[in-house]
C-alpha cells in the first residue's frame, strides 16, 4: 500500500481488504466503547487539539445524531476537507476510510453507518465520548468477541 493509489485502479481485492480491515476497526472500537467509559478514551496523541478544532470548526454539530447531508453534501465535505488536511503528517492514518456510526446511541448497521477519513471519525468520536452520547452503550450492548471477519 505504499505505491501511489492510481496504481491500483479498482483493484477488488484491494477493496476488499479495506473492507475487513474497516469492519475490524469499527468491530475493535465498538467493543471498546460497550466496555469502558467512553470519557477515558484516549484514541489518538492528538485527541485534544482534534476534538478542540472540530468543535471550533462545527460548533453546532449535533455529533449524537448525524445524518449524510452533515458530513457529505458540497458544503460540508469542503469544511471537512480542509479540517482533515490540517492533520496531515501528524495522525497517522488521517485519510485512511473509515466507518463512523452515524447515531451515537445505536450499533454499526448497514442503514446507521458511513464511511468517513479516520481524522473525522476521531473528530466525531471524540466529541461523543467527551459529551456524554456514547454512555448509554455499556447499558445497551455487551463487547461481542471478535471471530474471523468475512468482507462482505
Amino acid at each position: 500500500m505504499s505505491r501511489p493509489a492510481e496504481e491500483f485502479g479498482n483493484d477488488t481485492s484491494l477493496e476488499a481488504a479495506w473492507a475487513v480491515k474497516a469492519s475490524e476497526h469499527a468491530d475493535i472500537y465498538f467493543n471498546i466503547v460497550c466496555s469502558v467509559d467512553p470519557k477515558v478514551l484516549k484514541l489518538t496523541p492528538h485527541d485534544d487539539e482534534i476534538y478542540k478544532q472540530c468543535r471550533q470548526q462545527f460548533p453546532d454539530l449535533p455529533v449524537q445524531k448525524l445524518n449524510e447531508d452533515l458530513i457529505k453534501s458540497e458544503p460540508e465535505k469542503v469544511k471537512w476537507r480542509k479540517f482533515c488536511m490540517a492533520f496531515e503528517g501528524e495522525v497517522e492514518d488521517f485519510s485512511f476510510a473509515t466507518l463512523l456510526r452515524l447515531d451515537a446511541g445505536e450499533e454499526y448497521s448497514q442503514a446507521n453507518t458511513l464511511v468517513v477519513p479516520r481524522v473525522q471519525f476521531y473528530a466525531i468520536e471524540l466529541a461523543r465520548n467527551r459529551e456524554g452520547h456514547n454512555d448509554g452503550l455499556r447499558s445497551r450492548f455487551k463487547p461481542q468477541p471478535r471471530g474471523k471477519t468475512v468482507a462482505r
